[in-house]
């Protein structure tokens, strides 16, 4: 994110895993569908469009990959077709066995109270995804964070 005045949600957590398996984890839909998604239609290419896709709410979601730098920068934009948003994944090693990842959600549109609504939102969920991964990569364990937010 260039513009530090705007509206944005932010999170982040520390990874005790390499850079490599770290950002992989967000390219690869095999790997990401374990902590956040149930599938996704092709791995992150920048330039390419893809459907991510939560079964357990009929939900899915294109996302333009506009951004891919190895190991250090994934940007998306993404969100229902009227009101999407960027989000920027960012990796920083913090030494060869640990990865530091922020998330940062920007480009929301609408009232000061639907803005501050989204972006509370966008913290928790992204948090769910980090706390996700977190477990997955470091422990092996799907913990169903995502699915089970939102009960039936």
């Amino acid at each position: 994110m260039t513009n530090q005045s705007i509206p944005a949600a932010t999170t982040a957590m520390m990874i005790r895993k390499p850079v490599d398996l770290v950002f992989n984890a967000f390219v690869d839909p095999a790997i990401t569908s374990q902590f956040w998604f149930t599938k996704g239609t092709n791995k992150l290419v920048e330039g390419q469009v893809v459907i991510w896709t939560w079964e357990m709410y009929n939900v899915e979601i294109p996302v333009t990959v506009l951004t891919i730098v190895e190991n250090q920068k994934i940007g998306i934009e993404w969100g229902n077709y009227q009101e999407k948003t960027i989000v920027d994944f960012e990796f920083k090693v913090l030494n060869n066995d640990k990865t530091f990842v922020t998330i940062t959600n920007y480009g929301f549109q609408g009232t000061s109270d639907t803005i501050i609504k989204n972006i509370t939102d966008s913290v928790g969920g992204f948090t769910w995804v980090l706390a996700g991964l977190k477990s997955y990569l470091e422990h092996g364990l799907n913990m169903n964070f995502i699915a089970d937010r939102f009960p039936k």
